[in-house]
């Protein structure tokens, strides 16, 4: 300790390259910290530290990390706890750029796997981003010893030293029961579960926070409620399960549809106590789809929803670099067979209306032999019954989709109503009149190749793969949009993917043959097996990734404008 605070005196007012000698490990009293990278510049990213603290000094017990969801979620209360000592802290040294931050990777509403505060037998590891002191590019060493002399080793005493088990108890305690539903579900055919007394709606359109005042707590229609029994309670969970097959969400506008959909698309990843929809649990393979236009596809066997198109143009191997809302929606349903998906989530706000639904009306004026597109109502039934994936619908304006339904369920300001005794008596007394389309089965399922020419991370001399933000991922000389991704919650996410592309390249992957699938199942091999700091290629710590799901790091490969496919 006492050398690092030698060699921090012994550089101060020098020029910012001398924090270079600074790198390296060094033992505190209470832990020893990994300078793992140091910043070019003042005004560049923060340099990359790890504290690592014996685990054994703390009240972190083994039971509390025997399973992989109590693990993640010691380690998000880790992250959290020290994200909040961080921004207590009263004092950031002044300087150029960004002297005196100090930042670790903060967890939102949603509990997700990161890398951020990793929790080992023998350690925890904390991985902190650190910008480094400079007034003008000139070392300022008193201030950085502030930094790690002071204010880290303070946040580290009170976030992981002053943990208390009622701290941690209750969230390991939540993160059984969250479980413990999911394998409910799993074992007895349910793709989602909302419990009573949910919180669906959200602060605003730009906040994931629950709405405070107004807000209409979930209450199942009683013909649709189930009782989950979980562990740390002694009675069951109650609230409405949403069983595999078609099921419908109806209701006028501004009715609580979509926000109920919104509130099941996110129910893949677990929640923190007191969201709201902290026990809105959905099937980690549901998959929200929805039109993209402009969107490139390659090579997507699109035929049993799009078949030839005019002038002969066939749809077996379809591709374009400007998909129509039909074709890029299309594309997205077959990608996300291919991906290994359970269940759709559809609205129809955000859906191409032609691929959704050909009243009678239209299929009078228009032959069939005219239209190539097979709308999803005469294929959602072949779906299920071919690959098993369930579909869950929001309709406004779509009547006929009460031929297919299962379930129909009708949100009244914000209250579901199970109607679907009404709904098919309303079918039987007003046919919708229309002739079904497309055969008796879904179609085949072509599992696509990538080539290794798809992933070229070179620009100019140097390779680039790094996210800007959520929604865009720089890949050489391409971006990669990924604004239609509504499932994708975290910058880490868009981060952890870019890493990911870069990894298969720089190993080779494309060059053994691997289906699209393959692909995903060996990515998610490697993250469980080797962490997911292991795909990571950047300088320092790899503490600034979360685990995306299989789904969305298929839809940015996809989106990959080099993408090329073999079938």
């Amino acid at each position: 300790m006492e050398t690092f605070r030698q060699r921090l005196r012994s550089i101060d007012q020098k020029g910012y390259k001398a924090y270079k000698a600074i790198e390296g490990t060094y033992r505190f009293p209470a832990f020893t910290l990994a300078i793992d990278h140091v910043q070019g510049d003042p005004f560049a990213e923060p340099s990359k530290v790890r504290v690592i603290v014996p685990r054994a000094k703390t009240i972190v017990a083994p039971e509390w990390t025997n399973t992989k969801p109590r693990r993640i979620r010691c380690e998000d209360v880790l992250a959290r706890r020290v994200h909040h000592e961080l921004r207590q802290w009263p004092l950031r040294a002044r300087g150029s750029g960004k002297s005196g931050l100090v930042l670790i990777d903060a967890p939102g509403q949603k509990v997700v796997e990161r890398t951020a505060v990793q929790v080992a037998d023998e350690t925890i590891t904390v991985c902190l981003s650190v910008g480094l002191p400079a007034n003008g590019r000139r070392v300022l060493a008193k201030e950085a010893e502030t930094i790690f002399f002071e204010q880290i080793p303070s946040v580290i005493e009170r976030a992981v030293y002053g943990l208390r088990q009622e701290d941690i108890v209750p969230a390991v305690e939540l993160a059984d029961q969250q479980h413990a539903i999911r394998r409910y579900l799993h074992e007895h055919g349910f793709v989602a579960f909302v419990a009573n007394g949910a919180i669906l709606p959200r602060e605003s359109g730009v906040s994931d926070k629950p709405l405070r005042r107004g807000a209409v707590p979930f209450q199942s229609p009683p013909a649709l409620e189930i009782a989950i029994p979980v562990p740390h309670r002694a009675e069951p969970i109650k609230g409405m399960g949403i069983r595999k097959g078609i099921t419908l969400i109806v209701g006028g506008g501004y009715h609580g549809k979509s926000t109920l959909l919104q509130a099941l698309e996110h129910g893949v990843y677990d929640h923190i106590a007191g969201d709201g929809r902290e026990f809105v649990i959905t099937d980690s393979g549901a998959v929200k789809i929805r039109a993209e236009d402009g969107r490139n596809v390659t090579a997507v066997d699109i035929s049993p929803l799009i078949g030839t198109l005019p002038h002969g143009k066939e749809t077996t191997q379809f591709s374009t670099e400007n998909a129509s809302g039909s074709t890029s929606q299309a594309a997205s349903m077959i990608e996300m067979v291919e991906a290994g998906a359970s269940a759709f989530l559809i609205d129809e706000d955000t859906s191409a209306t032609n691929l959704l639904v050909r009243d009678a009306r239209m299929q009078a004026l228009v032959a069939k032999e005219s239209e190539p597109i097979t709308p999803y109502i005469d294929k959602a039934r072949q779906l299920f019954h071919d690959y098993g994936i369930s579909t869950v619908l929001v309709v406004g304006g779509l009547g006929d989709y009460l031929d297919i339904a299962d379930w129909v369920i009708k949100m009244e300001a914000y209250v579901p109503f199970d109607v679907t005794a009404e709904a098919k008596q309303i079918a039987l007394q007003m046919p919708s009149g229309r002739k079904t389309e497309g055969g008796e089965s879904f179609g085949r399922i072509r599992e696509r190749i990538p080539l290794p020419r798809s992933l070229n991370s070179q620009k100019g001399k140097k390779a680039k793969a790094a996210a800007r933000g959520r929604h865009v991922i720089q890949y050489g000389e391409t971006d990669v949009l990924l604004y239609a991704l509504e499932q994708l919650v975290d910058d880490s996410q868009t981060r952890a993917i870019a890493a990911a592309l870069l990894y298969m390249e720089r190993n080779g992957w494309l060059a053994n043959q691997q289906t699209v699938r393959e692909l995903l199942d060996r990515m998610e091999k490697q993250w469980d097996d080797h962490g997911l700091g292991s795909i990571s290629f950047r300088k320092g710590h790899p503490g600034e990734l979360a685990r995306p799901r299989r789904f969305e790091l298929a839809a940015a490969l996809n989106r990959l404008r080099t993408l090329r496919c073999s079938q």
